[in-house]
């Protein structure tokens, strides 16, 4: 695999041979920041997202997707720019009637995003799988890139904290995440597995982007998936992670305050080490440019660039980077044998 790296404004420039296979692995609005970067640098069908489906939940009957509508709105182009999530020119008239009556309307639900769950929720009581609905969906919306859930079955991410265990948009949303973080589980209904989608879409990859999404709850469900792991593992490609910890600090979500109450540093070198035996390589911020040494020690190549995605072009820059450097993992490879 060879890859131009792009500057601002070239991402049209950019070429592979052979055609490129990227999946990107991700949960959240920083692992759908990279993915978006990664499909504006690539040509069209080249990439998959495998996300994390752990936070999924009904409400009001409605079965809601955070982060399969995040990277999908993100990737259709359609994301609210400012917050991450949601939709761009949302109105909130169903979720002010709900509290009108008396509804205690602790996750908001735009009128707009209504009905991507109200097509959702009928599509699957129709007797299609989550895989199979999210594909029409993102069809609907013109994205060209293929949105793959992580599994089929139900996995529900509980979060142990001093007050009880919590279902995840409980700790999440409803308590805008301020408990301390004891532990993490998984409810499950039967055993999850990997979908075929996912399982070909690893077969074939050319590079494995971890993206910078929370290690514990948005990447580590999905390596619980029977099979995904072992699907990365036998894959040739170069496998690398964007750390989502800068300077000390999450730039999104609760990543950083999890990785302290669970024990781990909070530092790219803690994040690395989540995934050590599963990466070749972690991309970190210039900012924590004096940790590269660490993180070689854990076996690791590193890449130091600026990982901010404050706007488009900062998300086509770190997406060329990191196919850089998967290529420079490559050919470091070819050279070794």
């Amino acid at each position: 695999m060879t890859y131009q790296h792009l500057t601002t404004g070239e991402h049209a420039s950019a070429s592979y041979a052979p055609a490129p296979r990227v999946v990107g692995i991700a949960g959240g609005v920083g692992g759908a920041k990279l993915a978006h970067g990664l499909q504006t640098i690539l040509p069209p069908g080249a990439l998959s997202v495998v996300v994390n489906t752990a936070d999924d939940f009904k409400l009001w009957s409605l079965y809601i997707s955070p982060d399969l509508d995040t990277v999908m709105y993100t990737l259709a182009g359609l994301a609210n720019r400012v917050q991450g999530w949601g939709l761009e020119d949302e109105t909130w008239h169903a979720s002010d009637m709900l509290r009108r009556y008396g509804q205690d309307v602790w996750f908001r639900l735009g009128d707009l995003d209504i009905a991507t769950h109200v097509l959702r929720t009928h599509l699957l009581q129709q007797g299609s799988t989550i895989s199979q609905v999210t594909a029409e969906l993102a069809h609907s919306l013109e994205v060209p890139s293929h949105i793959l859930p992580m599994c089929n079955e139900q996995i529900s991410t509980m979060v142990q904290t001093p007050d009880g265990l919590l279902d995840f948009q409980e700790y999440f949303v409803h308590r805008h995440h301020s408990d301390r973080v004891l532990g993490v589980s998984f409810r499950t209904q039967g055993t999850p597995r990997i979908t075929n989608e996912v399982s070909r879409a690893l077969h074939k990859a050319t590079a494995i982007v971890f993206c910078p999404s929370n290690p514990i709850v948005s990447i580590g469900p999905i390596l619980r998936v029977s099979g995904i792991k072992e699907a990365i593992s036998a894959s040739g490609a170069p496998k690398v992670a964007v750390s989502p910890i800068v300077g000390g600090t999450a730039l999104k979500g609760p990543a950083a305050d999890m990785l302290k109450t669970l024990g781990h540093e909070v530092s790219p070198v803690g994040v690395a080490r989540q995934y050590q035996g599963i990466i070749d390589g972690m991309v970190i911020d210039r900012e924590d440019e004096h940790l590269a040494p660490r993180i070689r020690e854990l076996g690791m190549e590193v890449e130091v660039t600026n990982t901010i995605m404050k706007s488009d072009d900062d998300r086509a820059l770190l997406a060329s980077s990191v196919l850089v450097f998967c290529n420079r993992l490559t050919q470091q490879r070819r050279n070794e044998s």
